[in-house]
């Protein structure tokens, strides 16, 4: 096979992106899932808040691994998915009740969750070597992937329930995914020539970056954006049910948008990204998300047309995949090449804090609201705004005099 930026990077960042993203098609079988362990949806939720956890932190310590060798940690990556998914499919055939859940946890939450992680960091620094002058388009290639596999894989997995039921449909899945993250393995390699730099040679410091008061901020305004969409974005046909109640389209619009705003989360994704090439700073697209996201919350609490929600989900969706696919670009301009694995994965434990606060929050509020969706939406617009500020103050390069 002939080495080129595609068929080194591109393709097999896709292979592998395009199985773990998956992990977002999870309100597609929660209800599913409760119903055959026999356990309440939000226990069985609990689930996905742990798979994005571990997906988070291990990122965060696979920077090391990755930066060394990026093939150990494909594998690793392909292994841990496709075993978790694949024990998840198990667990629901054989075990109910409260054991079921601990071991979905263990499985889909832990296992899976570690895949997740290291085969989401291990990509990214490959692209951008291969796309040493298009960053911003290689980061966004690889994770267009993650957002549009939900897109891809949710009419798959409907199917496969409805023909062979939902253990069947985790244990099919886990071993096709393993073949495609297991060809993206293969096929993944750095360009001719490039060598790393020695572990004893590395003056790499995690502590020295937890004190940046730069990475600080981009810690900040990744965790805040991520938070947001988490808040929003999982409840997109409870909003949907909530806002059209009254319309003879419901039915219509609940099965239509959340495809909709799949594809604009992929799209946000690739295009925030690829826009960015073209910035002095790629912080800006950061200062773009917020006041958009901003403006289109605003826009809804003042009680604009109710088909304003099905904009507002757009934009979340737009702005929260390109949170994803810009900062690794961004990372570089600010830290240089060489760590930038290691600092990316840092830079990923604010999706796992994302992931235990976000959906947990909307789920306080909506309790405590008797289901109002106007103070999930009021407390994402102030935490738009803090992000904002924060990225103008602290993230935002200073004008040259």
């Amino acid at each position: 096979m002939k080495d080129t930026r595609w068929t080194r990077a591109g393709i097999p960042a896709l292979l592998i992106h395009c199985s773990i993203g998956t992990v977002y098609c999870f309100s597609t079988f929660k209800e599913s899932i409760a119903a055959t362990i026999e356990m309440d949806a939000f226990s069985v939720g609990w689930a996905f808040s742990l798979a994005i956890f571990f997906l988070g932190m291990s990122a965060a310590f696979a920077g090391k691994i990755v930066e060394q060798n990026i093939h150990k940690s494909s594998l690793i990556s392909a292994i841990c998915f496709s075993v978790g998914m694949v024990g998840t499919g198990l667990t629901l055939s054989f075990v109910k009740g409260i054991p079921a859940l601990m071991l979905l946890y263990l499985f889909y939450g832990c296992i899976m969750g570690i895949g997740l992680g290291v085969g989401y960091l291990t990509p990214v620094k490959t692209l951008m070597l291969w796309f040493s002058d298009n960053k911003g388009l290689a980061t966004g290639i690889s994770i267009m992937g993650f957002g549009l596999a939900k897109a891809i894989a949710t009419p798959i997995m409907e199917a496969l329930q409805n023909s062979f039921g939902i253990s069947a449909m985790f244990l099919i899945l886990g071993v096709s995914y393993f073949c495609f993250m297991f060809l993206g393995h293969i096929m993944l390699k750095k360009p001719a020539g490039h060598v790393e730099t020695a572990p004893e040679k590395s003056t790499f410091r995690a502590s020295a970056m937890l004190k940046n008061r730069q990475f600080i901020g981009i810690w900040l305004i990744f965790y805040i954006n991520i938070h947001c969409g988490l808040m929003l974005i999982p409840y997109e046909k409870q909003l949907l049910k909530n806002t059209f109640a009254e319309s003879a389209a419901l039915l219509l619009i609940i099965s239509i948008v959340p495809s909709v705003t799949a594809v604009c989360n992929a799209l946000g994704r690739i295009g925030y990204s690829t826009l960015s090439d073209h910035m002095k700073d790629r912080a800006t697209i950061y200062e773009i998300i917020f006041i958009s996201c901003v403006a289109i919350c605003g826009l809804y609490l003042i009680g604009l047309p109710a088909a304003l929600a099905i904009v507002l989900l757009m934009i979340i969706n737009l702005g929260y995949g390109g949170g994803f696919s810009t900062l690794p670009a961004l990372l570089e301009s600010r830290f240089g090449m060489e760590n930038v694995s290691k600092i990316h994965g840092l830079a990923l434990s604010a999706w796992a804090v994302a992931g235990i606060t976000g959906n947990n929050l909307s789920e306080l509020i909506l309790t405590g609201t008797k289901s109002s969706y106007f103070g999930v939406i009021g407390v994402a617009t102030a935490l738009y705004a803090v992000a904002l500020v924060i990225c103008i103050l602290t993230v935002k390069k200073k004008a040259e005099a």
